[in-house]
């Protein structure tokens, strides 16, 4: 037997990857946004002097860096999607973005914690009409960008606030993005807050208490993103329900058992799976590729047959 066509029997391992993900432009928009609210609120800063003003403007680039990001990890997963050097396409560069991004959010974190402390120890001045202003600005943009990256399916699905729910269905990149404008939209409207209470009540100490609960807040969400993220990059096993189908696919045909089973994510929502298949009368490998169903999104299936007389 001469194989002439090896192409016949090989397939591309993109899976999708070469193709724009919805999260890609949405991410774009939202750093021009922020980008042009960064530029506006520094050159008002030094035209008029304010502090308040220049400091937001410099926290917003740093925003707009972290976004950054986010838009390289979809362009890098797309451009390099072909690539054979990548075993099973780029699709973790979604999480690896993901995971870039809360690690940036924990620094986040950690330097409004600081920040606040020190102020609860050492009060300064505050210029309210200024900084108010500023955290109106601040709120009014990241609630548009936060609009923009909302994820539809992140929200509608059941139970997404199980760890194992967000493994299996989030763009952890978009995800990322998200919480950024989020963890900047709470932090606006904390401010707001304090500086009404402040200046209309006197208690000036609210403005730093309050940085220390949206620290506090912001350091959750980079926890759980830390989680879900990193879960995918160290090829943890897929979400039991996908497990459970493919096994149960294999085990109602026949005399069939699964002995040995891998499912790991290879990009958001679709994953590569191997497994050992034992049977008293087995078939070809690519025969139990077809029990599996189409809808798990199992796209890499790879089967080991052994034969076992008498197994039943």
């Amino acid at each position: 037997m001469h194989l002439t066509k090896l192409d016949e029997w090989q397939h591309p391992h993109d899976f999708g990857q070469s193709q724009r993900r919805p999260g890609e432009q949405r991410t774009l928009v939202v750093i021009l946004i922020t980008a042009a609210m960064m530029v506006a609120e520094i050159a008002a800063g030094l035209f008029f002097g304010s502090m308040a003003l220049l400091a937001d403007g410099l926290h917003m680039g740093s925003h707009a860096v972290a976004l950054g990001i986010s838009a390289f990890a979809y362009i890098y997963a797309r451009r390099h999607a072909h690539d054979p050097s990548f075993s099973f396409g780029t699709g973790k560069a979604n999480a690896l973005g993901g995971f870039s991004g809360a690690v940036l959010l924990a620094v986040f974190a950690l330097l409004m914690a600081g920040e606040s402390l020190n102020r609860l120890i050492h009060p300064v001045p505050i210029a309210f009409n200024q900084a108010i202003l500023v955290a109106v600005l601040g709120l009014a943009v990241n609630g548009a960008s936060m609009f923009i990256l909302r994820d539809k399916g992140h929200e509608h699905h059941e139970g997404a606030h199980d760890e194992e729910s967000e493994h299996e269905h989030s763009d952890h990149n978009l995800r990322s993005a998200y919480l950024h404008v989020l963890a900047d939209a709470l932090t606006s409207l904390l401010a707001i807050f304090a500086l009404l209470a402040a200046k209309f009540l006197g208690m000036t100490w609210m403005d730093p208490l309050m940085g220390l609960v949206g620290a506090f807040l912001v350091s959750r969400w980079s926890i759980g993103l830390l989680r879900v993220s990193s879960a995918v990059l160290l090829d943890r096993q897929g979400p039991v329900r996908i497990r459970v189908a493919v096994k149960d696919s294999i085990e109602q045909v026949d005399d069939n058992r699964v002995a040995d089973l891998h499912v790991w994510s290879v990009g958001p929502g679709i994953y590569a799976a191997i497994l050992s298949v034992i049977s008293g009368a087995p078939r070809p490998p690519d025969w139990y590729k077809t029990l599996i169903p189409s809808n798990l999104g199992v796209v890499h299936v790879t089967v080991e047959v052994h034969c076992c007389p008498g197994e039943g």
